[in-house]
């Protein structure tokens, strides 16, 4: 089904890789200029998907569109669009006692698929982030967003082909589920496979592909309240993080208390909570706490609550003994996406920025920051939580690779 596709970005990649920074700025800029021209016809687009979607509230806000957020889609383009090329860096110089001249330049990765879920921001932001490092991109979006896909992808295609470039150079792939199947085999044509979604898409990629991945995992992020912490500062930080954008990776899923502090911390913390109607499972000191205090939607939790990544308006509270049970708490259950503590005790703060695995580590402020927007990166391919290449926001910098460029006069080795 889709060989014609793989076939298409191959020639694609040769045109692409050879555009300079300044030729790239330039196109990316239009592209974006040319979606915020085009908002009346996504918006519709986007309307015919959200008519079509029967599914949760938490998925049907990462797939509506609003003129603010294209708006903002736009200007993240267009800072993308000004950061450095990530292209043709040249990392080591030299010349070999033989004569060889020896050069290690950074150049693009070639063709890059990414599968995802109900969010066509993403379709745009992997899109400028693929040209603006050379690349080629093979967008496999969901069924759930198809009509706004097309019309984002349609968009970049017309001004691919205003600049005299491969139209091909971002392919938006059929929707059907059995083209993830085929792109997973793909190895001869895709040289990187980007899953971003929920944990059952990652783990089916990771487990399944031939094609290199780089997961941009889900987010199990916690929210820790030391018994050195401002409450105040807790109150408003834990709110942020639950429901500013429940609906995203960096959102709380737990929030953990330290006993000695829990019962001045937990009523005005979970005071904001209800007035955003999050559901809380607690565990059984957290509940007879917020039972007292009539808090509205609240359960007892099961074991399931704790790890679970809920992007929606519920969360799982937890209280602690001390910092080392914090610690294996959020080592047995986290994703390694973001972790924070909130607490006025330095040398604690030190040992949990040290000690905790994940790809960000906070003190003193929301998880909600993990977004490469916010970081100064321009824009994200997602949230990678493991080690190798890339961790963190996986943005422009790290869609490039190495080459070794040896220039010789005839010199053979002996």
């Amino acid at each position: 089904m889709i060989l014609p596709y793989l076939h298409s970005a191959q020639k694609a990649k040769r045109i692409i890789s050879l555009l300079d920074g300044k030729a790239k700025t330039e196109l990316v800029e239009s592209i974006a200029s040319n979606i915020l021209k085009a908002k009346k016809e996504i918006l519709e687009a986007n309307k015919m998907d959200l008519d079509n979607f029967s599914g949760e509230k938490s998925i049907r806000d990462r797939l509506r569109l609003t003129p603010e957020r294209i708006s903002g889609m736009t200007k993240q383009a267009k800072s993308v669009a000004l950061l450095p090329d990530p292209v043709g860096n040249i990392v080591l110089d030299k010349v070999l006692e033989n004569g060889l001249k020896l050069k290690k330049v950074t150049v693009p990765l070639g063709v890059i698929g990414m599968i995802y879920e109900s969010r066509p921001n993403v379709t745009l932001d992997a899109a400028v982030l693929g040209l603006m490092s050379g690349n080629v991109m093979l967008l496999k979006g969901s069924k759930d967003a198809v009509h706004s896909n097309r019309a984002i992808v349609d968009i970049i295609a017309r001004t691919l082909v205003e600049k005299k470039l491969s139209s091909e150079a971002v392919q938006l792939l059929p929707p059907e589920r059995e083209v993830v199947g085929e792109l997973l085999k793909a190895d001869k044509y895709v040289d990187l496979l980007i899953p971003r979604g929920g944990a059952g898409l990652i783990k089916f990629v990771r487990e399944n592909s031939l094609v290199p991945v780089i997961e941009t995992g889900a987010g199990v992020c916690h929210t820790y309240v030391h018994e050195s912490a401002d409450i105040e500062k807790a109150v408003r930080i834990v709110e942020n993080a639950k429901t500013a954008r429940p609906s995203v990776c960096n959102a709380m899923d737990t929030l953990l208390l330290d006993k000695k502090i829990v019962q001045e911390a937990l009523p005005p913390i979970a005071e904001k909570l209800a007035k955003h109607d999050v559901e809380i499972f607690a565990d059984d000191i957290s509940y007879s706490i917020l039972a007292t205090h009539n808090y509205p939607l609240l359960q007892k939790a099961a074991p399931e609550n704790f790890g679970q990544e809920y992007l929606a308006l519920k969360c799982s509270v937890k209280v602690v003994e001390c910092f080392e049970e914090a610690l294996d708490h959020i080592e047995k259950y986290s994703s390694r996406h973001s972790e924070a503590i909130i607490a006025e005790d330095k040398e604690v703060c030190e040992k949990f920025l040290k000690q905790v695995d994940a790809a960000a580590v906070y003190s003193n402020a929301s998880t909600y920051f993990s977004d490469g927007e916010c970081f100064g990166l321009g824009a994200e391919i997602g949230i990678s939580t493991q080690k190798l290449h890339a961790r963190g926001p996986f943005a422009l910098e790290k869609l490039v690779c190495e080459k070794w460029v040896v220039e010789g006069e005839g010199q053979v080795r002996k």
